[in-house]
């Protein structure tokens, strides 16, 4: 009985199946809805698991700021930007609780040239820092108040010969400040230049980079340099002249930021060694005022 009815009911299938699968195939461009449907959730499902399991979120981000400290980079990164509020915090305690006498006009001078490149190097840098910038213009300013202090003082104590000294030294302010107003002006077109120069061994690209030496991104760590510098020229300075506030941010400052470079990707070690003169340098200075009047 199955035999006599298959040959009625086979061609009929055969061709109901044939006319849909034509239909099916012009209305979808030649792609079979019966093929193709089944096989999007398989691969929205094969995704999801596949990304969910073979790309976990690095572990760091899920680390506090207090795992693992000493490998921590965003706790070395906020202590020293903390440090880096206590020079301004350091300059408006000394102008508000002590005597302009232990100004140091050569620390003071640093400082002001260093923050006033970072602040500028903390607003173009990308991602922009507003923070960091408002550190360092509240300690552009916060220096500008101890220099005009330090100034004063020692015009009024050092008689004639203190007074051509401080006009000598606002005569060298001048002319430095004009040579760097002259140097940002001029930057862009040497740097154009230096790039269609075609220097040898690469020198153009290097130099005319984007950090390259006529950028703010070059000078303002270099600018560090500058610290460790004016400390180490202070090396006999009288610890009655010593500022322990100024002296502790600096080498807090150091100190922080010589294990943060090590730390961020990629690593600086340029930016570690000058904090660890810097750390050095303040250190001694901060040791010798301790001695002198707690020990």
């Amino acid at each position: 009985m199955m035999s006599a009815t298959r040959p009625a009911v086979s061609p009929l299938l055969r061709q109901a199946y044939k006319q849909t699968y034509a239909s099916l195939r012009v209305g979808r461009g030649g792609t079979s809805t019966s093929a193709s449907t089944p096989a999007k959730p398989l691969r929205r499902v094969q995704s999801s698991s596949s990304s969910s399991s073979s790309t976990p979120p690095p572990p760091s981000e899920g680390e506090g700021m207090f795992t693992n400290p000493w490998s921590n980079a965003k706790l070395w990164g906020g202590f020293g930007a903390a440090a880096g509020w206590g020079m301004s915090g350091a300059a408006i305690y000394d102008a508000s609780q002590s005597g302009p006498e232990i100004i140091s006009l050569n620390m003071t001078g640093v400082l002001i040239v260093y923050s006033s490149l970072f602040a500028r190097w903390a607003y173009v840098v990308k991602p922009q820092n507003m923070m960091l910038c408002a550190c360092h213009v509240t300690n552009v300013l916060a220096q500008a108040n101890q220099m005009k202090r330090g100034l004063e003082y020692k015009a009024e104590q050092g008689g004639p010969a203190g007074k051509e000294e401080v006009d000598q030294l606002m005569k060298s302010a001048g002319v430095a400040g004009a040579v760097g107003a002259v140097a940002i002006a001029g930057a862009p077109a040497m740097r154009t230049a230096v790039a269609g120069a075609n220097l040898p061994f690469g020198l153009s690209a290097m130099v005319a980079g984007d950090a390259g030496p006529f950028t703010v991104h070059f000078w303002a760590p270099m600018s560090k340099w500058l610290i460790s510098g004016a400390s180490f020229m202070d090396l006999d300075r009288p610890t009655d002249k010593i500022s322990v506030a100024q002296f502790t941010a600096l080498t807090a400052t150091g100190f922080f930021f010589s294990r943060y470079a090590l730390l961020v990707k990629p690593i600086n070690y340029v930016l570690c060694s000058v904090n660890i003169a810097l750390f050095g340098s303040s250190a001694y200075h901060l040791t010798r005022k301790i001695k002198a009047d707690y020990l």
